[in-house]
């Protein structure tokens, strides 16, 4: 891991993937596929990558008990309060429709409503995210979507991990499908002859998801295209070395491409965290995964001054942020770009992952700059609605028509002028 002074034209690290011209051309084929063949070519892909030869690809509801008898009760519990959680802060964002009248009658407003159906991706392979179950299915339930569809890739065992089928039964989920990667995608698309095509996907997966997610938009809408997870740490001289690379390692272990930045005015604390992650490194079960993360993306960036260490973080735009200084919550009033802020020593990332209600589905690889997290509205569609009185067209006619002249476009201007006549 380096360690870097901060300097006006310092690198900031990414960890992006666009993906390269070979997988471009794999999803391609793997869409048109399913496209074309259906249920056969998801069939033939869950063999063929996930190494599970199916016969039918719904989970059935034997399945879900066998799930909860696998599960101990203080574990079921712990993801319904954890649903509840998601529920309650998600239903603080719900808005709806306005409607406004104007001195002269005329009636403006917007009209909110949830998409007809909504697929959720959930990940599957290096581990098992019951979480990422919750943190999409929520919002969409809370906006009132009428049918969500759950794709997640199976084991070579053809089954589904315990846990992520007790949190989609939690969060309401009746259409739950074994298939995953860029097939699955391209099923809640198009459509295949088990699944019916959806308005929107969302959730994270690895690459071959990112790119069929971006191939089939416009033809659907998609939550964002997420890349490797990411948490910058900004710290001073109160901080614990040894809390601060505990934080640090949460993501690492996510992905060999994951990154991990702690920005600090202590050298003393740099020094200190740098061989703490090293220490704990070496106990870490995925520590395959998590020293490449750690060699590769992570960094530690020395800063002169609080403001400088502050301009950093904002240059980073990173997924996760935790503030972890004095004055923590006063220090965040200064982040203008973050996916999430965790403020204060005992806001650690895992908090937000799992249990405390806002969502983790994040913008990652600086486009916190520009996006936001997802949220109820990511399920909603606006329509505008307006309502001319008499006594406003007759005001306001002849100013319409003239604009529709500026723009060169008659037809529009006699449209008007049609019903003044």
């Amino acid at each position: 891991m380096k360690i870097e002074q901060v300097t006006e034209g310092l690198s900031i690290k990414r960890s992006v993937d666009a993906g390269t011209e070979e997988q471009q051309r794999i999803v391609c084929d793997i869409i048109q596929d399913v496209r074309e063949n259906g249920d056969q070519a998801l069939f033939a892909y869950t063999e063929k990558f996930d190494g599970a030869k199916l016969y039918s690809l719904k989970v059935n509801q034997d399945e879900i008990n066998d799930a909860y008898a696998e599960l101990d009760d203080e574990m079921i519990k712990i993801i319904q309060e954890a649903a509840e959680n998601i529920a309650a802060f998600h239903a603080k964002q719900k808005r709806e429709t306005w409607l406004y009248t104007n001195a002269d009658g005329s009636i403006l407003g917007q009209k909110l409503t949830p998409l007809d159906s909504a697929g959720v991706y959930v990940p599957g392979g290096t581990a098992a995210y019951p979480s990422s179950v919750l943190m999409n299915v929520m919002p969409a339930k809370t906006a009132g979507v009428e049918r969500i569809v759950m794709v997640t890739p199976p084991g070579k065992d053809g089954r589904i991990p315990a846990g992520v089928l007790v949190a989609a039964d939690i969060a309401g989920v009746k259409d739950i499908f074994k298939v995953g990667g860029a097939q699955a995608v391209a099923a809640l698309a198009y459509g295949t002859e088990s699944i019916k095509p959806v308005d929107k996907i969302t959730g994270p997966g690895n690459i071959f998801v990112a790119l069929a997610k971006r191939e089939v938009f416009g033809d659907v809408d998609i939550d964002m295209i997420a890349g490797p997870s990411e948490i910058a740490v900004l710290a001073d001289e109160t901080a614990s070395a040894r809390e601060v690379a505990a934080d640090m390692l949460s993501q690492a272990e996510h992905d060999t491409r994951a990154s991990a930045v702690l920005v600090t005015t202590s050298q003393t604390l740099a020094l200190e965290v740098a061989a703490e992650i090293e220490r704990q490194l070496s106990t870490l079960p995925r520590e395959n995964i998590a020293r490449p993360s750690i060699e590769e993306h992570g960094a530690i960036y020395i800063a002169s001054t609080m403001k400088e260490a502050v301009q950093t973080i904002n240059r980073i735009a990173p997924e996760h942020l935790e503030i972890i200084t004095e004055n923590a919550l006063e220090r965040a009033k200064d982040i203008k770009h973050a996916g999430a802020i965790f403020v204060g020593r005992y806001s650690s990332e895992p908090v937000g992952d799992y249990f405390a209600g806002p969502n983790h589905v994040l913008p990652t690889n600086g486009t916190a700059r520009f996006s936001s997290p997802l949220t109820v509205d990511d399920f909603m569609k606006k329509s505008s609605i307006i309502m001319y009185s008499k006594e406003a067209f007759d005001r306001h006619g002849g100013k319409i028509a003239a604009f529709a002249r500026l723009e060169g476009l008659e037809a529009h201007a006699r449209a008007i002028e049609a019903r003044k006549e």
